[in-house]
């Protein structure tokens, strides 16, 4: 059946190197197995809501900052 398997876009690893935090860093921060992080990155696994907007706060971003239905635009040389 189509549209089972939709797709959570994230900005984790952006956020992580921009902050200088490790996967396995924000695991801990976050009560999670770092291969979590990992997979979350990757696109292989979508978080609860819980977790989303835990990674947001951790990030003290809004989750829609970190998470998106949509690709988010690849950020350019400005800024």
């Amino acid at each position: 059946m189509p549209g089972d398997k939709e797709t959570v876009y994230n900005r984790i690893a952006v956020l992580r190197a921009e902050r200088g935090v490790s996967r396995r860093e924000l695991a801990t921060a976050l009560g999670v197995h770092y291969q979590t992080i990992g997979y979350l990155e990757r696109g292989e696994y979508s978080p609860s809501l819980h977790l989303a907007l835990r990674i947001a706060a951790f990030f003290e971003v809004p989750v829609e900052v970190v998470f998106s239905l949509a690709p988010f635009p690849r950020l350019g040389s400005t800024g």
